[in-house]
């Protein structure tokens, strides 16, 4: 292997194919590959761009996807920018979308961007993280600018994305304003230099107008990378603050620990798949454990403490993992209560809606009524969210009052 085919990584020369693969791993999609095992072969420090939108104050599992791949880049030794598009937030990204989305007020703005900067240091390093907000070069942009930049794409390009496709088909209505998103994005791009642009597998259109715009201002275009997106607690759509089913970064510990106990079996192993950070190896071991009878609860624990460790610490994770164990065994169950088979379509629903299926509760208002007041539980746990949501092909135990006690298997027709 000749020299340039070696990079020196943390100080140690390394094959470009070693870091290669580690910063693929998990990625959905690299264009182009060959182009960035180049710009790692030249030992460049490459400038890795990824953009984050302050839409709420904050920021949750599925985000940390992507800034665990961030985190790999800068291991590696590269510079990361974390983008806040405090700019393109006040035009509201249509990414994925059937209407057009609210934009924010710059009040709004700022005040969820504070909270960005804090909470993206519980995984990159502070020291070695440049945060850029986009409202810096496109907050004196002149009428004029915009018109400029428009210019350089048509009408017909923007329907190539999918989503206004069919916005389009389906006659709902397109805003112009929602044109000008993935042009700010892309030129976001240009202001920056950036070589790598990560981002989910919903932002490629968004992601490759960098390249065109950088092309467009004389710019090398950059690399673009994206990764999956994880599904919400819902395990249906992806995890968002729009959807209201996503764990945030910053939520107490037991709060976080019990909804990551609250996902299906199923669902778990795509948890697992996108957030852990155990090694491979450790991960075949909680699937051959399942896979020789051990129940998946089990794993899920694990994979919770997990997580609150990382957010929190090995010692608040303990003490929560504890705490939830002595709730359950507080609220012992009778090992001859009923059991009750429900059949659905869907792949998810809300509490109150299969509480009123499984016909524990009258109606859905009286269901939302006794969780408000402290009367439901799930696994012997208290659930205190209307919101709750319960996947398909579950098996739990639910109490509803002091008298109602039914294991509720769900099965998806």
């Amino acid at each position: 292997m000749s020299y340039t085919e070696n990079i020196h990584n943390k100080g140690v020369l390394v094959s470009v194919d070693t870091v290669l693969a580690e910063l693929k791993r998990g990625a959905n999609e690299i264009l182009i590959e060959e182009e960035l095992r180049d710009r790692l072969k030249s030992g460049k420090k490459l400038r890795i761009k990824t953009g984050f939108d302050p839409t709420s104050p904050d920021l949750h599992l599925g985000h940390t996807v992507l800034i665990h791949k961030m985190k790999h880049f800068q291991d590696a030794g590269h510079d990361i920018i974390f983008l806040i598009g405090d700019f393109t937030a006040t035009i509201g990204d249509p990414s994925g979308r059937n209407v057009t989305r609210k934009p924010l007020s710059r009040e709004e703005v700022l005040a969820n961007a504070k909270t960005y900067e804090a909470q993206i240091y519980k995984i990159l390093d502070k020291k070695r993280t440049i945060v850029e907000f986009n409202s810096s070069w496109m907050g004196g942009q002149t009428a004029a600018d915009l018109v400029s930049l428009a210019s350089h794409v048509t009408v017909a390009r923007m329907l190539e994305r999918e989503d206004f496709s069919q916005r389009y088909q389906n006659g709902q209505a397109i805003a112009i304003h929602e044109f000008l998103y993935p042009l700010v994005q892309g030129y976001d791009s240009v202001a920056l230099k950036a070589d790598v642009e990560l981002g989910g597998s919903d932002q490629k259109f968004n992601l490759l107008m960098g390249r065109e715009l950088q092309r467009v201002y004389g710019q090398v275009p950059q690399v673009v990378m994206t990764m999956p997106l994880l599904e919400g607690l819902d395990g249906v759509k992806k995890m968002s603050k729009s959807y209201d089913n996503y764990i945030a970064i910053d939520e107490p510990a037991e709060s976080m620990f019990g909804k990551l106990m609250s996902i299906s079996d199923k669902l778990m192993w795509r948890y697992i798949e996108l957030l852990s950070l155990k090694s491979l190896r450790d991960r075949q071991k909680w699937h051959d454990f399942v896979k020789e009878g051990g129940n998946p609860r089990d794993v899920k624990v694990d994979f919770a403490k997990e997580i609150v460790a990382r957010f929190h610490s090995i010692e608040i994770a303990t003490a929560t993992h504890e705490a939830f164990v002595a709730r359950f065994r507080e609220h012992q169950l009778p090992t001859d209560i009923e059991d009750i088979v429900i059949r659905s379509t869907e792949d998810s629903m809300m509490i109150c809606t299969l509480l009123k299926e499984a016909n524990l509760v009258p109606s859905t208002s009286e269901a939302l009524r006794l969780i408000r007041q402290g009367g439901v539980r799930v696994e012997g746990e208290r659930i205190e969210d209307g919101k709750y949501w319960v996947q398909s092909d579950t098996f739990h135990v639910y109490q509803v009052g002091k008298r109602r006690v039914a294991r509720v298997k769900w099965q998806r027709v």
